[in-house]
């Protein structure tokens, strides 16, 4: 019996400009008891990445649930030191690569001009990184190497500041080796952390005193897809469709460039839904969604694990009982619909998805569920579930496709 404690990871980082997107799931037709197929295997092709769900790519982790994970490889600059790494939590609601420094075993030289340069990651959900930013050699596929700025997490690096204490200490504290952001921007921070000292995420230490400090674009933490040659205007996210009741893993692939290759043309039913990009806004980066009549901020992350947004009432989606009160535990399965828009209100459409008891789901044999809900506050979180039955394509910033200029959402 599988214990009844989940993981809930917000991994959308709280920035002062950059903030991830999104757009939804849906469940399909596979056995409840048995693991599904794979989506059609794209050709395969140096930009294809296997993911697995819950599968073999990931640590062995029983109470963390719904979790997708890659594989990179990471090299020192300029040599043939390098290694693989796997447990990567795939997110598209950041725009980085960290890693945890007990999973390298590779050294990495400090940013140029930059030394003691540190980060702090606030998450939605309360949790935080901390640690310094290195330079990686970063392969992703078979696709050439890239030189990468990447955040080490070390928590025990200069003094953790006010708003980093709690930050995750080691893979088996957050539950995975690291997180490739694949989302809708080129750098973690913007404008805002090259313009403002006080912006809460980059730090610049000196033994133990470390103070806010700017930092330009090309040494922020950098989202490595687009950095690539070629397959370099976003990423196109595979998953198979998913029953109610769940499986125990699921196989997909992540699929580098939109419209690059022969593996990564959109359809022409494909809508794409930018988001909003003022940046004195609050939903800066979210497109519209409008559920039980409200319009809330919506985004799509693979990195949050299950679908998060306010309940329409506490007698049809309770909260469950501790230690899980974070989810939903209705008494059946309750059917809901809602309406992404993009934001500026087109395109337009409609969007079917179910919410199962947690509770009743970490108890099963399975770690993979489509209809797994939890508690949101102000927003509409397309968490994983999202992403079972479709191809979602994410567009990044300035880069154009047939989809037309990122950043987007897509599906």
């Amino acid at each position: 019996m599988k214990s009844s404690k989940a993981l809930l990871l917000f991994l959308v980082i709280v920035l002062m400009s950059n903030c991830g997107g999104g757009s939804g799931g849906g469940s399909g037709a596979s056995s409840g008891g048995g693991t599904p197929s794979p989506p059609s295997s794209p050709s395969q092709g140096n930009n294809v990445l296997s993911i697995t769900v819950n599968g073999s790519l990931c640590s062995p982790e029983t109470s963390y649930f719904n979790k997708p994970c890659v594989s990179v490889t990471i090299c020192t600059p300029g040599t043939s030191s390098c290694q693989t790494i796997n447990d990567i939590l795939l997110d598209t609601g950041d725009f980085s690569l960290r890693i945890f420094k007990q999973a390298l075993t590779v050294s990495l030289p400090q940013v140029p001009g930059n030394a003691g340069l540190a980060e702090c990651i606030q998450y939605a959900d309360g949790s935080s990184v901390w640690g310094p930013i290195q330079m990686a050699s970063v392969i992703l596929g078979n696709e050439p190497a890239v030189q990468v700025p990447i955040q080490v997490i070390d928590s025990t690096f200069g003094k953790l500041p006010a708003g980093c204490q709690g930050a995750y200490q080691s893979p088996s504290d957050a539950g995975f080796n690291g997180a490739l952001g694949v989302g809708l921007f080129a750098q973690d921070c913007g404008s805002a952390c090259s313009n403002y000292s006080d912006n809460g995420m980059y730090y610049i230490c000196a033994g133990s005193n470390c103070t806010g400090t700017t930092v330009s674009l090309s040494n922020q933490v950098q989202n490595p897809v687009a950095l690539l040659p070629q397959d370099n205007n976003g990423v196109l996210v595979q998953l198979p469709s998913l029953s109610p009741g769940g499986a125990p893993s699921v196989n997909g692939y992540l699929v580098l460039g939109i419209g690059t290759q022969s593996n990564n043309v959109p359809s022409t039913t494909v809508k794409a839904y930018a988001p909003d990009l003022n940046t004195s806004d609050l939903t800066y980066g979210d497109i519209v969604t409008i559920f039980n009549g409200i319009s809330y901020g919506g985004f799509i992350d693979t990195g949050s694990n299950g679908l998060y947004f306010p309940s329409p009432s506490s007698s049809l989606l309770p909260d469950c009982p501790l230690p899980n009160s974070d989810f939903y535990c209705p008494s059946s399965l309750r059917s809901f619909s809602a309406t992404n828009t993009g934001a500026s209100g087109s395109p337009s459409g409609v969007l079917s998805f179910e919410i199962g008891n947690a509770d009743s789901l970490f108890n099963s044999n399975n770690n993979v569920f489509v209809e797994l809900g939890g508690v949101g506050v102000g927003e509409f979180d397309w968490g994983l579930p999202f992403l079972f039955g479709r191809n979602v394509y994410i567009g990044i910033e300035g880069r154009g496709s047939s989809l037309g200029s990122g950043p987007y959402w897509a599906y």
